[in-house]
């Protein structure tokens, strides 16, 4: 049998793209500590004039579901999303601590709350997990989720279901291009750029990936924590799309030398939006940007990404109205 692209030889995993082009520890020394000392970081916006810019608005969920038919997103902020399609309540990423760190009393800390307090949840029936870092798998928020709701279903990529199963929850793993199917829906694991480890020891020893979810008429892209690569119109139709909503990494890109291997811009993230959708039939999707606002993790001012977001979506000459840039809680009905 022939080993997939993205396997490494010896074990783990890899991006199997020339986009790809991973920094070591000296490159990140390079950004964290040489650039630090020469005075390269801008400031950027405060919390304080961030929080009067961005203010939340009120979740407006269906609960305790959606009807199959419908299809609604809430923003909670980074990449956790609510998703209600059907007749299922999907959370994709879902962080509610307020670091993404390791510890609670260091590392990047929330500059906005959650946009839809933990307790007002609906009954979650499924979690998708893009991948093993920080702030995309919150050990708290997974420990609160597995005592509220112990029977929501979990899936996460290859080598990352058992730190999940190890805190009580009912968890699958999948491969890229793989397919599940619960509570009706088929739920796709696809390819992303980018890389894995909870630790300086484990890097790329875990899978990173996307999901597509179809339900019925329905379906939506969660597009992960990625870089662009060339092959995302292949994920989207191989997918399952086409889409009513992508949901698309538009932050956390600066500096650019470093963490273009990883981390879309917003010209890469309208870029691979206009690839996928010209690869798909029908109605183009409305797409989200998302990992951005929630947590300060590289250099960008907090308020650039949808500043930027939206003038690359304008320069592309692309409908105003397939943009939705979220306020954390809202929530939007396709």
């Amino acid at each position: 049998m022939t080993r997939p692209a993205h396997h490494r030889p010896a074990g783990g995993f890899r991006n199997p793209w020339p986009t790809d082009e991973s920094h070591g520890l000296g490159d990140f020394l390079r950004w964290t500590v040489v650039e630090r000392l020469a005075g390269r970081r801008p400031p950027g916006i405060s919390r304080a004039d961030f929080a009067a810019a961005f203010p939340p608005v009120a979740p407006a969920p269906a609960l305790p579901r959606a009807a199959p038919d419908r299809l609604l997103a809430t923003w909670v902020g980074h990449s956790t999303f609510l998703l209600q399609v059907g007749g299922l309540n999907v959370l994709t990423d879902p962080v509610w601590g307020e670091r993404a760190s390791p510890v609670p009393f260091a590392g990047p800390k929330r500059w906005a709350p959650p946009g839809l307090d933990f307790d007002a949840l609906p009954p979650i029936d499924l979690v998708l997990v893009s991948h093993d870092h920080y702030d995309h798998l919150d050990e708290p928020t997974v420990r609160r989720l597995v005592q509220r709701d112990p029977r929501a279903r979990w899936l996460a990529p290859l080598g990352v279901a058992p730190w999940i199963q190890r805190r009580g929850a009912l968890v699958e793993e999948g491969d890229w291009w793989e397919t599940a199917s619960i509570g009706g829906a088929a739920l796709t694991c696809v390819p992303a750029q980018h890389f894995s480890g909870r630790r300086a020891t484990n890097r790329n020893e875990t899978l990173w990936c996307g999901w597509t979810i179809r339900a019925g008429e329905r379906s939506v892209y969660y597009v992960g924590d990625t870089g662009y690569f060339p092959d995302i119109a292949d994920a989207a139709r191989r997918g399952g799309g086409p889409f009513d909503l992508v949901l698309m990494p538009v932050g956390a890109y600066d500096p650019r030398w470093f963490m273009r291997p990883v981390h879309n811009d917003p010209a890469d993230a309208v870029r691979a939006y206009q690839e996928l959708a010209a690869a798909l039939p029908g109605p183009p999707a409305v797409m989200a940007g998302m990992h951005w606002g929630t947590f300060k993790l590289t250099d960008e001012s907090m308020d650039d990404p949808p500043r930027r977001t939206r003038a690359a979506w304008a320069a592309a000459g692309l409908p105003a109205e397939l943009l939705w840039m979220p306020a954390h809680g809202e929530t939007r009905e396709l």
